[in-house]
């Protein structure tokens, strides 16, 4: 004791030293052990972890069974081997990919084996592209076959069909439903074919949108009457044409009579009359036609109504190479609906699903909103068609998502965007998947773990996180755009909040569905108003028509109520309407807080995107708040609960004034994030 008493005496700053020194040992260690975020741009998608196909495939034994399903795989080890087999070419791309995503996941050990073969044979994306280059409700740059340009963009749509491939689609709708006639003409057939010749060596076939008036604009002829010979000798002609520059071309999209377009009703045919004439058309080559359900007539009381009323009589009707493409709800993408009755009512038609996998409802390329939880609470929704156990799932053969892609080096606008391609490949392959699981498996393979980090970490601080975000995000835009049943409350872009707007076709308009007065508001779809609620199988109707059974969530769906009406919460109706639009800003509040704490785990360019996105995306809730609330209000007359916060801006400040869009229709935004709204009378000088 004396002796360390002397050397402390020698040395009198010692303990401050060593304090300093432990410290600086401390620092080094944790510098040492501190992630360092791998640097990505978005570009690899979700094939960013994996290696790469080839080397998979080399690394496994690989077989042709024809005795398994033509598409299916079946992957296990033998001997100290791994082996995958498969039914054909196909079906062992889709086992390499499985493979892939399988080592990703840690799941890929010795002994793993996977059996798999696609629940549906068609699984398609639809891309909205225009022969000009632009894309309808596309949010990600223009169209990415560059239609205008000389040259093919082999390495784009070569990376498109890997992703495509991995996710197991296998069709590709290359224009719009709204189509231009000139798709059909020798030079664009030529163009397609070179396209259909790249996508072909990843399994997907090539299918096209046509228009119904395509023999008047391109040959003259006087009449689109499916009935007469002469049309349809055109169109055998062209499908001939067709079939000689690509063998497997997999026929026709077709959008008629519907918002304007031309079709055989303006002939006094049917639906049916007009696709089994494209079918006999297409029909020797092995061909179909996916005619849209998407139907609707400017006269009638409920939108909604239409595609059963149009389409229920021709049930039984349709030639057997004919499918019709339903949406997944009666009206048009909205963030909550209720399934397509239709889905329920058809026995004797081939149906497809058609999913909305851009955003066009829910933000665009700017909101973070997941829409695997929206899909999955679709496709297992009972339509009691044949009793009790027949989900929306099993009722269709096929189905299809309207696309999300552009000429954007990420493809989507949005690294969050791309979780929605994702998860629809997904659950096109198989529609039992949870959406959680696919959250969890999209993660991992989009980010990259970071340098000196473990699984278990990163899965507990960065996985786990995300996947939160993404399951809840859904539900936030529905809180702070169109809770309880709201829908089509749009302005004309379909970006921002327009509650207000009774200009133009009724059915175009928000406030033909919200019906607010000083009574209350929404829509009546019971026996007393337009009886939509017939349209579904019991216990559906009942459900549906008896407030006491009605869920919340589709509550001003189906019914008009007055603004004190008593919610289950105890509330009013006008309080809870007020809530739940303060509660979407506060989860978008959230997601931002959680992303930000995340930083250390990602790469700068992508965090620095979502960070931008999320501060839009709280913006753009505040707005929809401000909007809704407040028009709302001046027909309620009611105050504001006090366990929400005032609004931000005024109603007269936001009322018939109009969001500035870009040359691509994307919105306009200010230095500090904000969307730049133009007062009308400027709009009106533009």
């Amino acid at each position: 004791m004396k002796s360390s008493l002397k050397r402390n005496k020698q040395y009198p700053n010692m303990h401050k030293i060593l304090f300093l020194t432990s410290l600086a040992g401390a620092m080094l260690l944790s510098a040492c052990s501190r992630p360092v975020p791998v640097e990505q741009d978005g570009s690899e998608l979700w094939l960013a972890a994996g290696r790469p196909y080839e080397e998979v495939l080399a690394s496994v034994k690989a077989n042709i069974n024809p005795a398994l399903p033509a598409e299916g795989f079946h992957i296990y080890d033998a001997v100290g081997q791994r082996c995958i087999e498969a039914g054909s070419e196909a079906g062992l791309r889709y086992g390499v990919y499985a493979l892939q995503r399988a080592e990703v996941l840690g799941q890929a050990g010795p002994g793993f084996e996977l059996r798999e073969a696609p629940y549906y044979d068609l699984r398609l994306l639809n891309h909205w592209d225009n022969l000009d280059d632009s894309v309808e409700r596309g949010y990600a740059g223009r169209s990415m076959w560059e239609w205008t340009s000389s040259a093919i963009p082999e390495a784009r749509i070569r990376h498109y069909g890997e992703l495509c491939a991995s996710v197991g689609l296998n069709g590709a709708v290359l224009n719009n439903v709204n189509s231009n006639p000139l798709v059909l003409d020798a030079e664009h057939i030529a163009r397609v074919a070179k396209i259909a010749d790249i996508l072909r060596e990843y399994g997907i076939k090539t299918y096209l949108s046509i228009k119904w008036t395509s023999p008047i604009a391109l040959s003259g002829r006087k009449s689109g009457d499916p009935l007469d010979p002469k049309v349809r000798k055109w169109w055998k002609d062209k499908a001939a044409e067709i079939y000689q520059a690509i063998p497997d071309f997999g026929g026709f999209l077709v959008k008629a009579n519907s918002e304007g377009q031309a079709g055989p009703q303006d002939y006094g045919r049917t639906h049916a009359d007009g696709a089994n004439m494209l079918g006999e058309a297409v029909a020797p080559y092995g061909g179909i036609v996916m005619w849209r359900a998407f139907v609707y007539s400017p006269t009638s009381p409920d939108r909604a109504n239409q595609a059963v009323e149009e389409f229920l009589p021709l049930d039984g009707k349709f030639a057997d190479n004919v499918i019709v493409q339903i949406k997944n709800g009666p009206v048009d993408f909205q963030p909550r609906e209720p399934f397509s009755p239709l889905f329920g009512k058809l026995k004797d038609t081939k149906m497809m699903m058609e999913f909305q996998v851009t955003q066009e409802y829910l933000g665009f390329s700017n909101h973070l909103a997941y829409l695997g939880t929206m899909w999955e609470e679709c496709l297992k929704s009972d339509t009691y068609r044949d009793g009790p156990g027949t989900p929306v799932s099993k009722t269709i053969t096929a189905i299809a998502g309207v696309a999300n892609t552009g000429q954007d080096p990420n493809f989507c606008g949005y690294v969050f965007a791309q979780a929605n391609w994702y998860a629809f490949g997904r659950l096109a392959w198989n529609p039992e998947l949870g959406a959680d699981q696919i959250a969890d498996e999209w993660i991992r393979q989009t980010f990259l773990k970071p340098e000196g980090m473990s699984e278990s970490a990163f899965a507990q601080k960065f996985v786990r996180p995300v996947s939160d975000i993404l399951m809840s995000s859904r539900e936030a835009v529905v809180n702070y755009e169109m809770p309880l049943g709201f829908h089509h409350l749009f302005g004309g872009t379909h970006y921002g909040p327009a509650p207000w707007d009774r200009l133009g076709r009724p059915d175009w308009t928000p406030a033909y569905y919200h019906k607010a007065d000083s009574l209350g508001i929404g829509f009546d779809r019971t026996p007393t108003g337009s009886d939509n609620v017939h349209q579904y199988n019991e216990p559906l109707t009942s459900t549906y028509a008896d407030l006491a059974t009605c869920p919340e969530n589709l509550l001003l769906w189906f019914h008009h109520l007055p603004w004190d009406y008593k919610m289950s919460s105890g509330r009013t109706l006008w309080d809870e309407i007020c809530l739940h639009y303060d509660t979407g800003i506060r989860q978008v509040e959230e997601f931002r807080r959680i992303w930000d704490g995340l930083e250390p785990y990602v790469s700068p360019a992508l965090f620095a995107e979502a960070k931008r996105k999320l501060e839009i995306q709280q913006h753009d809730a505040e707005w929809w708040r401000d909007a809704c609330v407040g028009y709302f209000q001046t027909f309620s007359k009611r105050p504001l609960p006090s366990d929400v916060r005032p609004l931000r801006l005024p109603i007269d400040s936001l009322e018939f004034h109009q969001l500035k869009s870009d040359e691509l229709g994307m919105p306009v935004f200010d230095e500090e994030l904000r969307a730049v709204i133009l007062p009308p009378r400027r709009m009106m000088r533009r």
